[in-house]
């Protein structure tokens, strides 16, 4: 009895969530119905709800909000709506502002009427580069849009119609259009011109078009009946209500998916005949006997998603031409029809090249406007597409050791960087000036520079979806037996390579593997740089090493003397104190006034800019200073040691404190922390250590 009691208190407090006020007052809102003039009223305060398709997709976007920065001196606005704060960033994109800004200026475009509306949007990309996530991102988005104030908007049902046309009682409209269309063309103007009174550009109301075929005839019906009162006819035979998009229910967003040829037929997107009421109107060119519920049809007022779009048979394309230019639709047997609709659509590059190659499809290609999804070149913003699906929520049972993604995603962005022609820059290199790392040999200019001569790079190379689906692999196998640190999974990616259904080129495959031995060497190079910062950890004396090291610099490059801070005399700058740096990422005794004059240029030109010098930006300084304060260290600890089976209590002592660290301030746990010593350990024993 208690357990049936407590299930029904169980079930009482689930409908009390369930149960409330604003589910109620929501309910009422989406289902607002009303009179034709009740509706003008509404249009006369908030005209938005008579906006376009392309005004309404661009508001949407617009209400997330935006913020601009600065990249390679370009301002770029990063639309917060990509980030899908709809889903807590279930579908976010990531390293793709660039490209969304375009595409969302297109949109604007269109909304503004400057003709952009008229044609096709193609998203075109390699496979795995977001292209169906950022159109699953806009048919979302505008149904939550759908839903609230600021995006409602409205369609119309005919009512009292059977003791007058021969048809059912309530005929809603098929297509949901606008119900400004009943307005007469001739005394649009006139509506328009009060709507728009000291309204921008971008939000003008126009009422453009004519109603669909049924609604036109029933409209022609009525008016004869009421002898040309127009004012009867939508009073006693017009219920508006309130339209929420959806695409479960077609309502205001359609996808279509192109199937095999044979299969394929046009009226999937303009409708077809409904052979049962052809018995009962006698005839199948009257409107009453054909289901206007194409795709085209039921995605009026809203979005289309063409899948593959390219992969169309040309009868479909015919009809793809007429929609985004004309914005008309031809059902079988009928006149043009109107249709308000974004038509989105995306293509890999096989396909692209194919319609490029094709002579007879140079109306197509005169009416898409392509914008182009490549693969991600920023290794940060890879990053955050892995950690988004594992980390310790997601992967709660295993560890994943620290760089473990870091290196996936660096592998993953080294295949689909084009080699750069500047003989002494490596990929890796390019890979970390793309990332933001500085130097003083490459500006902000030639960074962008390199970006404009790789025409190709983010169009090639390993997806993420590969990447992902051997991160998941690595994780069910569980070698590390409960950590996964970056040696597994670089083997798991390597091992894949072989039956990769997307590389047919030996050639390529053997690139890839080269690529993943210098990520393996980068990693050797970050786990040993990370020992050593745990074994020298005090930032505090980097700081003051650093500190020391420009002062001295700067007296040699401008000739002056250095206060000593004990004696208080004047003295000549330290030479040994900075060759002792500079050996340490091998700067040459020839090369050495050259370097000095480079880090003061470096900080002059931060100073310009009102930024300061911080030696974590400068990558060569920042590994010359952590190297030298543990070539000043690495004596109190015996590595070494590690890969034999005798430690001595001491040494067993200084370990387990350089340990604690890499699990206390960098994220390791028990097991790759011990797994990280041993190598950096097995490095120095074979006599690898940095020089």
């Amino acid at each position: 009895m208690n357990g049936q009691k407590g299930e029904i208190m169980n079930a009482d407090k689930a409908f009390e969530l369930i149960r409330t006020s604003e589910f109620k007052k929501e309910h009422a809102e989406l289902h607002w119905s009303g009179t034709y003039k009740e509706y003008l009223n509404l249009v006369m305060k908030n005209p938005e709800v008579a906006r376009t398709s392309f005004q309404r997709v661009y508001d949407m976007i617009e209400s997330y909000g935006s913020k601009t920065y600065s990249e390679y001196k370009k301002a770029i606005t990063h639309w917060n709506f990509f980030d899908d704060p709809m889903d807590n960033g279930k579908d976010a994109i990531f390293g793709l502002d660039v490209h969304l800004m375009k595409l969302v200026n297109v949109i604007k475009a269109g909304a503004y009427r400057y003709g952009t509306e008229k044609r096709v949007i193609l998203l075109h990309g390699p496979v795995g580069s977001s292209k169906s996530t950022i159109a699953r991102l806009i048919k979302k988005g505008l149904e939550r849009y759908s839903r609230t104030p600021e995006g409602a908007l409205y369609a119309f049902d005919w009512i009292n119609l059977a003791d007058i046309i021969e048809m059912e009682d309530v005929f809603p409209s098929p297509m949901n259009e606008e119900p400004l269309l009943l307005v007469p063309t001739e005394h649009r103007a006139k509506l328009m011109s009060a709507l728009n009174e000291s309204r921008k550009q971008g939000a003008k109301i126009q009422i453009e078009g004519e109603l669909c075929p049924p609604s036109r005839f029933i409209f022609k019906k009525l008016m004869e009946h009421y002898k040309g009162d127009w004012e009867k006819l939508v009073t006693n035979h017009v219920k508006v209500k309130r339209l929420v998009l959806s695409e479960q229910d077609r309502i205001g967003i359609g996808t279509f998916q192109p199937k095999d040829e044979k299969n394929q037929d046009s009226t999937e997107l303009t409708g077809d005949i409904n052979y049962r009421k052809i018995a009962i109107y006698g005839s199948d060119s009257d409107p009453r006997a054909f289901n206007f519920d194409g795709e085209f049809n039921i995605a009026n007022r809203g979005v289309i998603e063409f899948i593959e779009v390219l992969k169309l048979d040309v009868a479909f394309l015919y009809d793809l031409l007429t929609a985004s230019q004309e914005h008309k639709v031809k059902p079988k047997k009928f006149a043009q029809t109107d249709i308000d609709l974004l038509i989105l659509g995306h293509t890999n590059e096989p396909e692209f090249r194919k319609l490029q190659s094709n002579e007879f499809m140079e109306a197509l290609r005169d009416r898409t406007v392509k914008i182009d999804i490549p693969y991600i070149t920023r290794l940060d913003q890879e990053v955050k597409i892995y950690e988004k699906s594992y980390n310790s929520k997601t992967v709660p049972h295993i560890h994943i050791a620290p760089h473990t993604i870091e290196m996936a995603a660096m592998w993953a962005i080294l295949t689909r960087l084009e080699e750069p022609k500047k003989a002494n820059l490596t990929l890796m290199q390019k890979l970390k000036l793309y990332n933001g790392k500085t130097t003083q040999n490459f500006t902000e200019d030639n960074i962008k520079e390199l970006r404009k001569e790789a025409v190709r790079e983010g169009l090639d190379g390993i997806s993420a979806r590969y990447i992902q689906d051997k991160i998941s692999n690595a994780l069910i196998v569980d070698k590390g037996e409960g950590c996964l640190n970056p040696f597994i999974l670089l083997n798991e990616l390597e091992g894949g390579l072989k039956a990769h259904s997307l590389i047919n080129d030996e050639e390529i495959r053997k690139h890839y593997k080269e690529l993943l031995s210098d990520v393996k060497r980068e990693y050797e190079d970050v786990v040993k740089h990370e020992v050593q910062r745990a074994i020298s950890a005090d930032e505090s004396v980097i700081n003051k090493l650093c500190g020391n090291y420009i002062d001295n610099v700067k007296a040699y490059v401008q000739k002056e003397k250095i206060k000593n801070l004990y004696t208080g005399s004047d003295e000549e700058p330290d030479e040994r104190l900075m060759r002792s740096i500079e050996e340490k990422i091998e700067i040459a005794e020839s090369r050495k006034d050259d370097f000095r004059r480079e880090i003061m240029n470096y900080i002059g030109a931060l100073a310009i800019e009102g930024k300061h010098f911080d030696y974590k930006t400068n990558e060569r300084l920042h590994k010359a200073l952590e190297l030298k304060l543990f070539e000043d260290q690495k004596d109190t600890i015996k590595l070494t040691t590690l890969v034999s089976n005798i430690v001595d209590k001491e040494t067993q002592a200084k370990i387990d404190v350089v340990k604690n660290r890499l699990i206390k301030n960098y994220g390791y746990c028990e097991i790759c922390a011990s797994d990280a010593l041993s190598f950096v350990a097995s490095i120095f024993a074979r006599g690898n250590a940095v020089k």
